[in-house]
């Protein structure tokens, strides 16, 4: 969580997520409104007009109402291949689920082997199966193994009909309803985003004016620990509003969907942890509200909201109280929030339960119609579950497993997918169900179908079908309203400050401008002061264990302006109007040529596994350094130490400069403790490609995902000596690139020629320059010093 908010330490004990900072300075008065508190007057103003929808649809893989149910009906009783029901097919490898809007559909999918396959969003005419557009991206620098790809599902906005995905690195995109890129954020290299063998990346939530993710980071500052965060982003502007660390430190990753509701004036996300909670945050603040201790895994299901106070959650993992695997449980939401500390959430016991019972599923997650739960769990069994007691009504085999694949129920039945490919469609009743249709789909299913104007549309890892009854029918009625704002109360008073963008990158020489929301006690906009003028000053958090300013300033235009020879740095910023505070933070990033030597840092710290050993963090604005590296002494000088008391962070990315950077040289001296049978792997990052000493292969390697692009060549060298390490990129004009590595024994006239030229067909056009370390077992160290980035002669 970014650095907190004074002022919320007075407002129910909370803290408010505060940000990095920049960009031209506007007073932003009204907007978005909370639904009502308990009304003491009895009475409340008329709400404000919501906008009507641009976009009518399934527009979220939940469904309108969150819970994988709709309220069509005519939808067909059988959906076989053989059968009068198949509309189309498309064929397009994918395992997740479709989402449509205007009549159209997107879909994530991939297509391609090796270095050469592409991740896609696919936009396919929903009648006729015709495609329409797609866009695509290479895999960069991501644990993603046996083509677990498209695990996900895009998210259309109502308001302006703009489509929001995610790729297996962590590229969050914008684009319109025609394809077109309105923005971008490398959640990698930006935000720290770590990744996972699994593949899975999840869904964006779009609520108001914020489009929100959800990753494990490690980031910078505050937010390097890694942990399970959340992201909110401006939905227009892919600005940065506020970002929140609801949880601990992370078992696993997750890609729950959070579910958005309204709790005592609050507009409130309740989602699944990698560490293993349930946790209620603040839509409009990202300020953590409570979180409930479930496992001692991730949760990866979805939750339902059930009658307004209930969540209902699964999880697949070993229990908090018991060694036994898997629960369902019924979590009261608390009518109120006490914390002990304003830093930290309110902590649920087991009193919040209203019942559990031993179901367990890891990520298909559940579909609420009426006061029933219909959910496959890990064993391939269909189950029906009461909602108010969690006691199982029924349950029927459907095959061997289920993984990823949730139940969608519409129109009197369950349309359910299983791992193996077989497609059900099945009618529930009170004591079993009705199996009415089963076919068997090529391929494994891993999403979960969709449903609109009488279509079914469920996607394989071979093909996406379209089943429906013969015949056209009309498209469906829009939907309401595009936020309920019938539900909306009258704002209370200013009670702090949200700067937008929360987090800011400045290169010398740069300037931006800064917004402030005006939020009130339950997160709900309101207007700033008419004439008001914030004063900003340097701001370092109490809790801060590097004590760093940002080398900018504001200037009387109320821009933050980074000077031309404005050196690498980051700290916060506290913005004030009247008696009402606001925080973010920034960061200044060099271009090239910049160098670093790790001279100037104190080795002042004592480090706390290593008796007599003395430390300095790594460069503050570097993403991802902060408990992967250490500056120490080594042979004479001050260097950059892998550290080795984390398994998360055995493999360690680390990110010097800005994303968008191209055509540069990445040069750095490395080296690995150890001896000739166990040594480690020590590289350099060029524009998302991996150039790396392989201890234990005695290989120079290129890789930029190990199961898309890695070619090797035997290089002989040695433990505990030093090496010179050199990496280039060059992209040609038709997106082709050859990406060369050299090394060397430091002091030894460099070679001229390259020892390993690696050329790429799609080659990545930009990336941030940075460093890379992998300590297998975290047994043995290695080492950098002397790190430079020039451009490319």
């Amino acid at each position: 969580m970014t650095p907190l908010r004074p002022i919320l330490r007075s407002l129910l004990s909370s803290t408010v997520v505060g940000g990095l900072v920049v960009l031209p300075f506007v007073l932003l008065a009204a907007g978005l409104r909370s639904a009502p508190a308990d009304d003491a007057a009895g009475t409340k103003p008329p709400a404000p007009a919501a906008p009507a929808p641009v976009a009518h649809g399934w527009l979220a893989w939940r469904g309108p109402d969150q819970n994988g149910a709709s309220t069509e009906t005519g939808l067909p009783d059988e959906c076989t291949l053989a059968g009068p029901n198949l509309r189309w097919s498309y064929e397009l490898a994918g395992r997740g689920a479709p989402v449509l809007a205007n009549g159209k559909l997107y879909v994530l999918g991939y297509r391609g082997d090796g270095p050469d396959l592409q991740e896609l969003l696919v936009c396919l005419d929903a009648k006729t199966g015709k495609l329409l557009w797609e866009h695509g991206s290479s895999d960069f620098l991501s644990d993603t193994v046996y083509n677990r790809y498209a695990i996900g599902a895009p998210t259309v906005d109502a308001e302006t009909a703009n489509v929001y995905y995610l790729t297996a690195p962590g590229l969050f995109h914008c684009r319109t309803a025609d394809g077109k890129l309105l923005w971008r954020h490398s959640l990698m290299e930006e935000f720290g985003r770590i990744t996972f063998p699994n593949g899975r990346i999840g869904s964006p939530v779009v609520d108001g004016d914020l489009v929100m993710v959800h990753a494990v980071t490690s980031n910078w500052g505050k937010e390097g620990p890694a942990r399970d965060r959340l992201y909110a982003f401006e939905k227009r502007t892919g600005e940065l509003v506020w970002s929140t660390t609801p949880g601990t430190a992370p078992l696993d990753n997750s890609f729950a969907t959070p579910v958005v509701g309204w709790w005592r004036g609050r507009r409130v996300l309740y989602v699944g942890t990698g560490c293993g909670h349930m946790a209620a945050i603040d839509a409009r603040t990202g300020v953590p509200l409570w979180r409930f201790p479930f496992t001692k895994g991730g949760v990866n299901a979805s939750a339902l909201l059930y009658k307004d106070d209930t969540l209902i959650a699964i999880h697949g993992k070993e229990n908090v109280d018991t060694s036994e695997s898997g629960r369902m449980a019924a979590i009261r939401i608390p009518a109120e929030v006490k914390k002990t500390t304003p830093d930290e959430p309110m902590v649920l016991d087991r009193s919040s339960e209203l019942w559990r019972n031993s179901l367990s599923s890891f990520s298909s997650s559940p579909v609420l119609v009426g006061d029933r739960v219909y959910v496959t769990v890990e064993t391939g069994s269909l189950l029906c579950v009461d909602a108010g007691s969690g006691r199982t009504l029924w349950e029927h085999k459907l095959g061997p497993e289920q993984i990823h694949a949730s139940p969608l129920a519409a129109d009197g039945k369950l349309y359910v997918p299983i791992n193996e490919g077989t497609f059900f469609v099945l009618r529930p009743g009170e004591k079993g169900t009705e199996v009415l249709s089963t076919e068997r789909l090529p391929g494994n299913c891993l999403g979960s179908p969709t449903v609109w104007n009488g279509r079914i549309y469920v996607h394989t890892t071979e093909k996406l079908f379209c089943f429906g009854l013969p015949g056209d029918r009309p498209e469906p009625a829009a939907a309401g309203p595009v936020s309920p704002a019938a539900a909306a109360a009258a704002p209370g008073p200013l009670a702090f400050l949200l700067p937008v963008p929360a987090d800011l990158v400045l290169k010398p020489g740069e300037k931006a401008a800064l917004r402030l929301l005006g939020v009130d006690a339950n997160g709900a906009r309101v207007p700033l002061p008419a004439g008001a003028v914030p004063q900003w000053r340097k701001f370092v958090p109490a809790t801060a264990k590097v004590r760093s300013e940002m080398n900018a300033e504001f200037d009387a235009e109320g821009r933050l302006s980074a000077a031309p020879d404005a050196r690498l740095s980051a700290g916060s910023w506290e913005a004030t109007i009247g008696e009402v505070k606001g925080t973010m933070r920034g960061r200044v990033l060099p271009r090239p040529p910049f160098r670093e030597e790790f001279e100037s840092y104190p080795l002042a710290v004592k480090h706390e596994q290593e008796t007599g050993v003395m430390f300095a963090y790594p460069p503050l604005p570097w993403i991802g350094a902060r408990f992967k590296w250490e500056i120490r002494e080594r042979d004479g000088s001050r260097v950059l130490a892998k550290t080795l008391d984390n398994d998360l962070f055995q493999r360690s990315f680390t990110f010097l400069g800005p994303s968008d950077l191209s055509n540069y040289t990445v040069e750095a001296d490395v080296m690995s403790d150890g001896t000739r049978r166990t040594m480690s792997v020590v590289g350099v990052i060029n524009q998302r490609y991996v150039v790396a000493l392989i201890g234990n292969a005695q290989e120079l390697e290129v890789n930029s995902n190990y199961d898309r692009l890695k070619v090797a060549v035997p290089f002989a060298w040695k433990a505990s000596a030093w090496y010179r390490l050199k990496a280039r990129v060059d992209v040609a004009a038709d997106g082709s690139g050859v990406v060369r590595g050299k090394a060397w024994p430091r002091g030894e006239p460099e070679p001229a020629a390259w020892t390993l030229e690696v050329p790429h067909k799609r080659a990545h056009a930009s990336g941030s320059p940075g460093l890379f370390g992998f300590s297998p077992q975290n047994r043995v160290r290695v080492y950098v010093d002397n790190v430079s980035v020039t451009a490319n002669e």
